[in-house]
């Protein structure tokens, strides 16, 4: 992961929703994901494994103060997510806190398994976006903007990939669907989609320094176009004029100066002296002065002359 996406992450990390309903939204998103239910005997724990400690501190307090039940937190050092640390928050339930998997948009009223977002958690637009970060969250990630534009999310399950594409559709953000290992996979190519994203989410410190190298990359292509162009330019320019001195230096071994049409003499000898100036340029040396069409006419004859001559 690109430490742009860490920097995004930790931001999103610190920001804690102040309505309950954006409190659950988020959370619900970390479980969805990063979660899982244990159940050893007739103990269940509910945890969120992560390899952020931000992430793992907000997980904490979301379950702190939502729902109030006791808390631990482990760090083991372990190669997991390609790391050497990760971080658990694990919520040891009873029977009266079995309630907590349908506010958290697990189950439905019927104790069935819901794998897409369930109805209601996400009517209002800030709970959209709470879900969204916590998405990001749990299974984002950002390119560094220096390198390329991508933006992706990873979802277990088609239906909860499919409900979240719809989720940032209705806030202006267009993610394209793929499946990848029996993942699919949420994704941003446009510089501007990202930034829509990131702004969605509250990621505006990241957001800013997006488009500070966006900004950088599409004026250093702008000026390397330019750049191309007046080389290509110069080229031209430069392969035109050899041509001509060529073309002029054969009339004048067969004709002479003299011998030249009076009318094409004056620029047969300004471009022998000045074989690098431009048609421009060369009209403005001639007297009285020519304008770069006549110059081009006149030369385009002096070219026409040398090959009847050849």
């Amino acid at each position: 992961m690109s430490s742009f996406s860490n920097e995004t992450k930790n931001e999103l990390a610190r920001i804690f929703p102040e309505n309950r309903c954006c409190q659950v939204a988020e959370l619900s998103a970390l479980l969805r994901l990063n979660g899982q239910l244990e159940l050893t005997g007739s103990a269940k724990t509910l945890c969120i494994t992560t390899d952020n400690a931000g992430i793992a501190r907000k997980a904490f307090k979301l379950f702190k103060v939502l729902f109030g039940f006791p808390l631990t937190v482990i760090m083991e050092t372990k190669r997991r997510f390609n790391t050497s640390r990760y971080y658990q928050v694990r919520a040891n339930l009873d029977e009266q806190h079995l309630n907590i998997l349908d506010k958290l948009g697990f189950i439905d009223d019927d104790n069935r398994l819901i794998y897409g977002i369930k109805r209601g958690m996400v009517r209002k637009k800030c709970c959209k976006r709470a879900y969204l970060r916590g998405v990001f969250l749990a299974r984002g990630s950002v390119s560094n903007p220096g390198a390329s534009y991508h933006l992706e999310m990873v979802f277990p399950a088609y239906e909860l990939a499919v409900d979240v594409q719809r989720l940032a559709e209705s806030l202006g953000v267009s993610f394209r669907l793929t499946e990848r290992k029996n993942n699919f996979l949420l994704y941003l190519k446009d510089s501007e989609q990202i930034v829509d994203c990131m702004r969605v989410m509250g990621a505006n410190y990241a957001l800013l320094e997006f488009e500070n190298v966006r900004i950088y990359k599409s004026m250093r292509n702008q000026i390397n176009r330019q750049v191309n162009c007046e080389t290509a330019n110069l080229e031209k320019t430069l392969e035109a004029s050899w041509r001509q001195v060529e073309n002029i230096r054969r009339l004048i071994e067969r004709l002479t100066v003299e011998g030249l049409p009076e009318q094409l003499r004056e620029l047969a000898v300004l471009r022998l002296e000045y074989p690098d100036s431009s048609l421009k340029e060369l009209g403005e040396m001639m007297s009285p002065p020519l304008s770069k069409s006549g110059v081009a006419y006149r030369m385009k004859k002096l070219e026409e002359l040398s090959e009847r001559l050849s």
